[in-house]
């Protein structure tokens, strides 16, 4: 039997956005305020800032990404703590903290948590009628990874 865990209908969602990407998720997030005002929201440390002076709803502010905010919200994420994630990346830029976004990627696809990396993919996740049910999310099975003799 698969491990799952359970996520209810109020979702942990974190949001980050690159310098050049910020204004998109602003304007984005304003457009979808009302659904997201029904969870909990994250961001790194500007974005975070950001979206609250737009939305006037909360937003738990982490660091910024690249003094380590990224790597909180990984933490998170393999903590149990987040249930979806609004990353609006730059693809075009070359960012000194690739290394912690990439190590988020990976996070994300290890525990199967929803991510969404650009405006249509976010409108998709935050529109499926499982983001605002329970869900059961089923977790991968790493019993031989983590039995493994070295």
């Amino acid at each position: 039997m698969q491990a799952a865990k359970s996520l209810k209908a109020r979702k942990r969602v974190a949001l980050i956005a690159h310098d050049h990407k910020k204004q998109e998720l602003i304007e984005w997030a304003v457009y979808n305020k009302a659904v997201l005002s029904r969870h909990e929201l994250y961001a790194t440390g500007t974005t975070g800032r950001l979206l609250e002076d737009h939305l006037d709803i909360p937003v738990r502010k982490l660091l910024s990404g690249p003094l380590g905010g990224d790597q909180q919200i990984g933490a998170m994420v393999a903590e149990g703590a987040v249930d979806a994630i609004i990353f609006f990346w730059d693809p075009m830029e070359a960012l000194p903290h690739d290394p912690d976004i990439k190590a988020l990627l990976r996070l994300c696809a290890v525990w199967n948590i929803p991510m969404a990396c650009n405006r249509s993919t976010a409108d998709f996740l935050l529109t499926s009628p499982l983001m605002h049910q329970d869900y059961e999310v089923i977790l991968p099975d790493y019993s031989q990874y983590l039995g493994r003799k070295v």
